[in-house]
């Protein structure tokens, strides 16, 4: 039997904003009881500046949760509650590894309710971190776009969510327009699957603009220094001063320490939704597609696969969205069974080129925000005279010790060295190519010059893989221990 096609009500899903909510989320919760957490929200900025966030924290009471009546009320209590949580963590001169109950046990009620786990998330950093400025106008254009709540007050934080949302907002539309063309499958309309495919790989076009947006408000040092230190997780955050993740305690002295990834634009369901439509699939990061089985035949479990991981971070309804959508996905396979039909191999294939294009986009992005950073950080701080040198704290910007090169792997915010992991998932996008001109234009290997074979080379990357930006501060080389920044 068919398995019935999802319905988006079902999900949570808007046809016009998908996976952010169809209603503007809430910019303060309704209830007065709740004014103790708005009142240190609004003043986050001035309490961690001040250090005072800490003490103010635990002297806060306990409030329950009991008050949140709707759904938009308790994504706005994860919102206040993931950004105290994370302050209280990382505000200080050195990291908290435990959280006091005040925060504790309302935020993991609130996580428990909302099926995310208790960390800031995509969800809350960007889905549920928004408003227009008019609400007349498009919220799919950056200049209606405004965040609710952000860590530093600067607009460079504002600006590095707000192109995100912007993204989620393009691309809304593109949800419902692929269970139509799955639908048409079903009952063999090549010419609608093609209008959607056509549309779809524009749309990814536009996608690709929008992210490099990211250059005109966002500086790559704020970013670095500033705002990335509070989007890290617990999790593989030893160097940073975390070694053995967090504590969350909720009074009963038992509580385990646990880790998790920090906030990452990975946990974007709509991009994982691309990869399911175009029939994308990601393998652990390191295992090539001849490593899809063991000498006995037997396929590995996928141990490391960071993004299957990640849905883990999504809320409920859109994980198991994308877990339905896996199920009826049909469009690669029906493409592959009409090789004949060039406009439908075309469109398919030009959605794969579009979607490793903006992939493309993201890793020069990770390369300028974080790995140009990370060495400029290293050069000064190998650059500095023992007499000028401080007494050694945590710079949790760039996870080493200050006053010396620790030499060890900077990590992006999912707590996790991801330069392989995002050429990795860049180079298999090209992988269910139809056409054969365009999969050897899309594969990544070099191309054969005995044999005139294409190569959709990247700019400034060696065949071996290795990056080279080119820039006023001249060439770096960049080697896959690098980490990444809040990445697709």
């Amino acid at each position: 039997m068919i398995p019935q096609l999802p319905r988006l009500s079902d999900y949570g899903i808007s046809p016009q904003h998908g996976f952010l909510p169809a209603e503007i989320p809430l910019d303060l919760l309704p209830d007065p009881y709740y004014g103790p957490w708005e009142a240190i929200l609004r003043n986050l900025q001035g309490l961690v500046l001040s250090k005072r966030l800490r003490g103010v924290v635990d002297r806060l009471p306990v409030l329950s949760t009991e008050f949140l009546l709707t759904e938009p009320e308790w994504q706005r209590a994860y919102v206040v509650l993931s950004f105290m949580v994370h302050a209280y963590i990382w505000g200080g001169e050195t990291p908290s590894d435990i959280v006091p109950p005040s925060l504790s046990i309302p935020f993991l009620d609130t996580c428990s309710h909302l099926e995310l786990p208790p960390v800031a998330t995509y969800a809350g950093l960007v889905l549920w971190n928004w408003k227009p400025l008019f609400s007349v106008e498009p919220i799919d254009s950056l200049e209606n776009l405004a965040t609710i709540s952000t860590f530093t007050g600067s607009l460079d934080e504002s600006w590095f969510y707000l192109v995100s949302v912007a993204i989620e907002a393009r691309a809304g539309p593109i949800v419902p327009m692929m269970m139509d063309a799955i639908a048409a499958v079903r009952h063999d309309d090549s010419r609608v699957v093609v209008e959607c495919l056509r549309s779809f790989a524009e749309r990814l076009d536009e996608l690709g603009s929008l992210l490099q947006r990211m250059y005109e408000n966002c500086d790559p040092h704020v970013f670095y220094n500033r705002i990335r230190p509070f989007l890290a997780g617990s999790k593989n955050m030893a160097d940073a001063g975390l070694p053995n993740g967090v504590m969350f305690d909720v009074g009963s002295g038992k509580q385990p320490y646990v880790q998790y990834s920090g906030g990452s634009n990975a946990q974007s369901s709509i991009i994982q939704f691309f990869d399911l439509i175009l029939g994308v699939e990601h393998r652990p990061t390191g295992v090539k597609p001849s490593d899809n089985s063991d000498s006995d035949g037997s396929v590995p479990s996928p141990s490391h696969n960071f993004i299957k991981d990640m849905r883990r971070y999504m809320p409920g309804p859109h994980r198991r969205f994308l877990e339905h959508v896996a199920r009826v996905a049909n469009i690669r396979d029906y493409v592959d069974s009409h090789r004949s039909n060039r406009a439908l191999c075309t469109a398919f294939d030009a959605c794969l080129a579009m979607l490793r294009a903006f992939r493309d986009k993201h890793i020069q992005m990770v390369s300028r925000y974080i790995i140009l950073k990370s060495r400029e950080s290293r050069s000064h701080s190998r650059s500095i005279s023992p007499r000028q040198s401080q007494p050694l704290r945590l710079n949790i910007a760039n996870n080493v010790y200050r006053g010396e090169d620790s030499g060890r792997k900077l990590r992006g915010t999912g707590g996790t060295a991801l330069i392989p992991f995002l050429k990795q998932a860049r180079d298999e996008t090209g992988e269910p190519a139809i056409d054969a001109w365009a999969k050897r234009l899309l594969n990544n290997g070099p191309g054969d010059p005995a044999g005139g074979t294409a190569r959709l080379t990247k700019m400034g990357e060696h065949a071996s893989g290795e990056m080279e930006i080119v820039g006023l501060a001249g060439t770096w080389s960049v080697d896959d221990s690098e980490g990444g920044i809040c990445h697709w």
